[in-house]
């Protein structure tokens, strides 16, 4: 790994040939494209994205949380309740997920596995964890648990920043994406 320094105080690192540059926005995305690559190599052979595999994660009766309301989902996914409302359906039309009204709320729907999506969890849960893990390696078991720690501590001192759908492109009154070109 060779640190280049640029004329602004950013220093740039080359990771085989391609320059990273050394910002929390640039590495976060790339890590986050390793643990997405590993997630997705987990569970592409169930016909599953990473996403419809969180869903699950959140939602088996194991270690998860069944039973819980979309909307709750979404919060712990990350992501708008759209895309939650997509993959529910997804997962739902695969056969692995069900949904019904909750009794106290009948505007609110209640997400479970079926037992066919309790089956398959079990099985690609422990190859999802063996990936996840083979990323760390990499790092000493004490660095592995103070890289999570320090992650964890940015995140929730950070966490009036977690937008679902923040950076992008507004869409105006016809649905199309607002290009605007900004003043120079």
């Amino acid at each position: 790994m060779m640190i280049i320094l640029m004329t602004v105080p950013v220093a740039t690192v080359l990771v085989d040939d391609t320059p990273i540059r050394r910002v929390p926005v640039a590495i976060a995305r790339r890590f986050f494209q390793i643990c997405n690559t590993a997630a997705a190599e987990a569970v592409a052979d169930a016909g599953l994205t990473p996403l419809e595999f969180a869903v699950m994660a959140y939602v088996n009766a194991v270690d998860g949380e069944p039973d819980v309301e979309q909307s709750r989902l979404a919060a712990r996914l990350g992501v708008d309740r759209n895309t939650t409302s997509l993959l529910v359906r997804s997962l739902e039309s695969k056969k692995l997920l069900e949904q019904r009204v909750n009794k106290t709320d009948r505007r609110a729907r209640l997400i479970r596995l079926t037992r066919r999506g309790e089956k398959l969890f079990a099985k690609l849960h422990p190859v999802a964890l063996v990936g996840q893990r083979e990323l760390l390696e990499v790092l000493e078991p004490a660095e592995r648990e103070l890289l999570l720690d320090l992650l964890l501590r940015v995140i929730e001192e950070n966490r009036h920043l977690a937008r679902p759908g923040a950076g992008r492109r507004k869409r105006n009154a016809n649905g199309q994406r607002n290009n605007q070109q900004l003043p120079v």
